[in-house]
Order: C-alpha cells, then sequence, then structure tokens
C-alpha cells in the first residue's frame, strides 16, 4: 500500500493549480513510512486525491508530482512509455527528429514534459539520462526500458549520467555507466544545423554538449561573417564553430577547463577552419584583464553564479563584474551575447546587472535581441520556474 501524504488545509492551491512542487512546510502529516524517492499519494484532510509523486524526506521540495487530479495513478511501465512518447511526438513535430542537418536534442526537460527531475537527452542513436531527484533516480531501469520501447531499433545506447546530479545519499557508491548497449570506443559525432561535434557524455559537463544554446548559436551565425569574435566559457566551442563556419575573420575561445579547451580545438578542426582559430585555456575575467584586443562579436556564457536564492546577489554582482570587463573589449558598434543560466536570476534582475556594468563601462547600448531556451526545453505554463535561461544581444556604441 502506498505511502499517503497528507495537506495542510489550504496547501492544496497550487496542486489544483498544477504546479509540481509540494514543499514540506506544506505537509499535515505522513501516512504510513515512505523510503526517499517512493511514490506516494497526495491528498486533503478530507481524503481528497490531488494526484501522485515521488517523495523525498530530506529536502525543501518534499514531492515532485507525476499525475494530478482523482483518477490519478501510481507509475506503471506504461506510464513512463506514455510519458516518453508524448515528449518524442513533441520533438517531431517540431521538425528536431529524423533530420540529416541536425541529430542533437533534448527529448526530456523535467516538469516541461510533466517528469519532474528528469532529463534525457539525445545524441544520434544514444540516451543520455540524468536524475535530478531520487525518485527518477530510482525509476531508471522503468525509463530505460520505455525508451527501448518507443524508440525501437533507432536506439543504439542508454547512458546513465546521474550520479552527480541525484543527492549523494541515494548514489551511494553508484557510478555513471550503460543501461542498455555499450560504448562503441570510438570518438562520438554528432549534427547540429549542419554543423559537426564531437560529445562526450560520458566524462564532459552536463549531459556532454549545451544543446539549450542552439537557436541562439544559429542566430550567432548571422552576425559572425567579417567579425572578429570572442567566445568565452566556450567549454565545446558551440559558438565557435557557428562563427567560423559563418566566416567569421577570426575567433578566439577562452575557457578554465584544458579539456573543454581541447574540444573546442577537436570541434574547429571538424569545421575545417582551425587556421582562424585560437584557444586559450585560462579564467575569463584573468584572460580579459590580461589581454587588450578588441572584438566585434562577444560571447559570455557562463555557468550558473547562483543555485540559490541565498547567493542572487553575489550572483547579480558578477554578472555586473563579468559584463563591464566583456563590454570594455568590444570596439564601437560590436554586438555582445550575454547569457544567465541562473535559474534565481529574473530577465529583469539580469537585464538590470548589464544595464549597470554598461553604466561603469560607460558605453551607450541597445538592446536587439532578448533570448531563451530552444523549444525543445519546453517551460511547463503551470511552473515557471522551468524558464531559466536568458540572454540579450547589445549593441554597443
Amino acid at each position: 500500500m502506498p505511502a499517503t501524504i497528507v495537506l495542510k488545509n489550504g496547501k492544496d492551491h497550487s496542486l489544483r493549480r498544477r504546479h509540481p512542487w509540494v514543499f514540506s512546510g506544506a505537509i499535515a502529516r505522513v501516512q504510513g513510512e515512505p523510503a526517499e524517492g517512493a511514490a506516494v499519494r497526495v491528498e486533503t484532510q478530507s481524503g481528497e486525491l490531488l494526484g501522485v509523486g515521488h517523495y523525498s524526506g530530506s529536502g525543501s521540495i518534499a514531492v515532485r508530482m507525476l499525475d494530478f487530479g482523482p483518477e490519478a495513478e501510481l507509475p506503471t511501465p506504461d506510464f513512463w512509455v506514455k510519458r516518453l512518447a508524448n515528449a518524442y511526438a513533441l520533438r517531431q513535430r517540431l521538425a528536431l527528429t529524423g533530420t540529416a542537418d541536425t541529430n542533437v536534442f533534448r527529448l526530456v526537460h523535467a516538469e516541461g514534459d510533466g517528469l519532474p527531475g528528469l532529463i534525457i537527452d539525445v545524441y544520434g542513436d544514444v540516451a543520455v539520462v540524468q536524475a535530478h531527484s531520487v525518485g527518477m533516480y530510482r525509476a531508471r531501469p522503468e525509463i530505460a526500458s520505455a525508451l527501448q520501447v518507443v524508440f525501437g531499433d533507432k536506439l543504439r545506447a542508454i547512458y546513465d549520467k546521474s550520479a552527480e546530479t541525484t543527492p549523494g545519499h541515494a548514489v551511494g557508491e553508484g557510478k555513471n555507466g550503460y543501461l542498455f548497449g555499450e560504448s562503441t570506443g570510438h570518438e562520438h559525432l554528432v549534427h547540429e544545423n549542419g554543423h559537426q561535434f564531437a560529445v562526450d557524455w560520458e566524462t564532459g559537463q552536463k549531459t556532454g554538449f549545451f544543446i539549450d544554446q542552439r537557436d541562439n548559436r544559429a542566430l550567432l551565425a548571422r552576425y559572425s561573417p567579417g567579425r572578429r569574435v570572442l567566445n568565452t566559457f566556450c567549454y565545446t566551442g558551440g559558438f565557435s564553430v557557428y562563427a567560423l563556419e559563418a566566416g567569421a575573420e577570426l575567433v578566439h575561445s577562452v575557457d578554465s577547463s584544458k579539456k573543454a579547451i581541447a574540444l573546442t580545438e577537436r570541434n574547429a578542426e571538424l569545421s575545417s577552419h582551425a587556421d582562424r582559430h585560437a584557444a586559450y585555456p585560462d579564467d575569463v575575467l584573468t584572460f580579459l584583464k590580461s589581454h587588450s584586443a578588441e572584438y566585434d562579436l562577444l560571447v559570455l556564457d557562463p555557468p550558473a553564479f547562483a543555485k540559490h536564492l541565498s547567493a542572487r546577489h553575489a550572483a547579480l554582482m558578477g554578472y555586473k563584474r563579468l559584463n563591464a570587463a566583456g563590454i570594455a573589449h568590444l570596439a564601437p558598434g560590436g554586438l555582445l551575447f550575454t547569457f544567465s543560466c541562473s535559474q534565481v536570476v529574473s530577465p529583469e534582475l539580469f537585464e538590470g546587472a548589464v544595464l549597470a556594468a554598461a553604466i561603469e563601462a560607460g558605453r551607450p547600448a541597445r538592446i536587439l535581441h532578448r533570448l531563451t531556451q530552444p523549444a525543445d526545453h519546453p517551460v511547463s505554463l503551470f511552473h515557471p520556474e522551468g524558464a531559466y535561461l536568458k540572454g540579450l544581444v547589445l549593441a554597443v556604441e
């Protein structure tokens, strides 16, 4: 018999609006002894079923909802197949699957696809699974089986990369590895908008590639011909490759990780334009302070500066310093592509930090574009917190 989470009076409104989080402070009592990550029922004081979800007794988010309403049932193998098939069908309608130009896409974007705590990225014929909750971590066998049903022979392997993202007490000594299939032992090459990239999902950051910048990379390519481009926090060089292929005069890439720089250099080679590219393994602010070169287009795409509200103020100060340093390296009339992936920093706050940087630099600037994440990173209308990526394109005088 599944455990039941009974909410305090008046704490059911968010679930009736289909918000997928139940906070620990909203719970009146727990009936039964649910294990960490177990599927539980969520009810009102009067016994009305509001839905089912994964339980966590160790965090502020006590339940991540999987289904809502009086007809909600605990997840079965068919549940996982239906949810993954629904997510895949959306990507098919978006023309992100089955094309020669692009074989990289996000299949599941957590709450945006009704599966809180789960990320699945597809690289050609390999799916990379990343659990961000104990419930999803424990459901990996069912998820892997459902992926094989949905994709059939289109899927060669499923790689689990949850060891770094699932709460440590649940993972224990667990390691990343293949849930289905195995490594080929060869370099993994994929395509995005006709550009070829080497992706390391086994030891690279995240799932191996920053898929969420696909549309923004394409926009940058429109402005790159003939320009001198600096791509900071370059990781695998996505923006760099797009700029090179579009005809940039030169492209410089900077990242503090030597491994990331090696991947960037490899991807520049795959573009056949490595002669116009140079990569620097260096801290970005140190690089900006020690180099006097001016660029016509500059990309600032740092990792999240704040993962919790307590760090938000420090993050905003960090964005201000970084953008002021970047603006100082822009030639008159240059373009700045600047981003934040910190969920707790709103677009308005981020724009304010960039405004403060422009004031400090004493450079007039105009907003040309406000940027966000692509369509395969959907945001549930009932969960606006899923909108994490924000960016600006500025024309700086």
